[in-house]
């Protein structure tokens, strides 16, 4: 049998194709139809079925068109509803292909219709499981999306229910998650890209508990607010969409310098270079959002789906912007700049630049002092280890905390690395925060040299 983990770094998503005897199945796809196709092409398969763990909410999944253009079946666990055609599979229902099976396992709690998928080879025996959103690395899915007419209580009762049942599977049985780390699926999922179920008996926090009151107050504590996008995604995932290509073609639209600037007042202007590229010239008045980081999932949180969106990227990846975008939903892009900054810097138009500081220029306080330090981390993150004399303002509640900041008060961001400060500081000076600085490379740096500027609030 054949077995490819795909993963997806800026969505931090895992899809999986297997073939066997020309037979392929497909779990959980994102948006592209493309990697999964010319994969059937290149094994010289058909493929049978796309199956889905659950309806996503992180991401438009690419069922749909692998279905139309393959002639799959879409397949979903118990208690899914869709407008387009799906097979609801039953609990304990196996699927055939090739040699090979899976066995559906009904695993509500992430939400009504999740469903696992146990992968047993021709006499049967289990080697391994497709989890989905039910069971990370380290962590498990987060109860709190409001599937249906379940409240957050009743889903985490039965997400307690299913992981119990994962729970007597066979210890050395692989667990194939659908998230690594980095995901908002999850509150603090490992980096692992794969498991197996005794290593999460042991590792799991929420696999380790063995009544249900201990088990609430595991899964609840530190749970963010779910973005809103997650909500629009769900819908998207149950309604339908346009194909890809056809999103490409509307989207993909070259603007001059001119015709950019003229875009700037009714459009959201969102820069996906590399943070250190923007730093040093950007327009004024637009999102910095790197595709080098987890960009979709920043989008999305940002970004108002519903607004119109203008595009500056590296020449070259001005459609990987776009499609990158079409990723979590969002499909209104009026174009990009054609030739990049150096077609506007050619036509004379002004720019801005992000006043930094190195990791030496903090240590040593060189103008540091005077600035009020901002880390733009998870509250969890900032809590187990930050800078001194720092405050903490996570970076997804930058725009709705936006009065906490005052327009002559200088501020300098922070944050794991760098990427999401960048993304806050561009936020702040779109919103009239004009002083504003990030410290190059965040606290990684700055540990790298010396750990007594480090504290915790644990």
């Amino acid at each position: 049998m054949f077995l490819r983990q795909i993963y997806i770094p800026g969505l931090s998503q895992f899809s999986y194709f297997l073939e066997s005897e020309g037979e392929a199945i497909v779990i959980d796809p994102i948006r592209e139809p493309y990697l999964y196709l010319e994969l059937a092409k290149e094994r010289n398969a058909k493929i049978k079925y796309v199956l889905e763990t659950h309806i996503h909410a992180d991401f438009v999944s690419g069922h749909q068109e692998i279905a139309e253009r393959s002639g799959a079946t879409i397949i979903y666990g118990p208690n899914a509803r869709t407008a387009y055609p799906i097979y609801m599979a039953r609990n304990n229902e196996i699927i055939a292909f090739g040699c090979y099976s899976l066995k559906v396992l009904h695993t509500p709690g992430h939400s009504i219709e999740s469903t696992c998928y146990m992968l047993s080879d021709e006499s049967s025996k289990p080697l391994a499981i497709f989890t989905g959103d039910t069971l990370f690395a380290g962590d498990v899915g987060r109860p709190d999306l409001m599937s249906g007419n379940k409240s957050v209580y009743e889903l985490t009762q039965m997400l307690y229910d299913s992981l119990s049942m994962l729970k007597t599977l066979p210890d050395d049985l692989v667990v194939y998650p659908g998230h690594g780390a980095g995901s908002d699926c999850g509150k603090n999922i490992s980096d692992e890209k794969f498991t197996t179920i005794g290593e999460q008996k042991q590792k799991n926090y929420a696999m380790k508990v063995n009544d249900i009151d201990s088990f609430q107050q595991a899964v609840s504590r530190e749970l963010t607010m779910p973005p809103e996008y997650f909500f629009k995604n769900m819908s998207i995932n149950i309604m339908g969409y346009r194909p890809l290509e056809e999103v490409l073609r509307k989207n993909y639209n070259p603007l001059t310098a001119e015709e950019f600037h003229a875009e700037l007042p009714r459009a959201i202007a969102l820069d996906t270079r590399n943070p250190d590229v923007f730093a040093k010239s950007h327009i004024g008045g637009v999102v910095n959002i790197g595709l080098n980081g987890f960009f979709a999932p920043w989008v999305g949180k940002l970004i108002d789906m519903d607004q119109s969106v203008i595009v500056i990227s590296d020449e070259g990846m001005e459609k990987e912007s776009i499609t990158r975008l079409a990723r979590v939903g969002l499909e209104n892009v009026r174009g990009f700049l054609s030739g990049g900054m150096e077609a506007w810097t050619a036509a004379g138009m002004p720019i801005e630049q992000m006043t930094v500081f190195s990791s030496e220029d903090f240590i040593q306080k060189h103008e540091v002092d005077k600035y009020t330090i901002v880390d733009c981390r998870k509250s969890r993150d900032f809590k187990t280890e930050h800078l001194k004399n720092t405050i903490s303002i996570p970076l997804e509640d930058i725009q709705n905390r936006i009065n906490e900041f005052e327009g002559g008060k200088p501020y300098l961001l922070t944050c794991k690395n760098g990427y999401q400060s960048m993304i806050a500081a561009s936020l702040l000076k779109r919103n009239g925060i004009r002083q504003v600085a990030v410290l190059d490379g965040g606290m990684e740096a700055v540990k790298k040299i010396t750990t007594e500027l480090i504290e915790s609030d644990k």
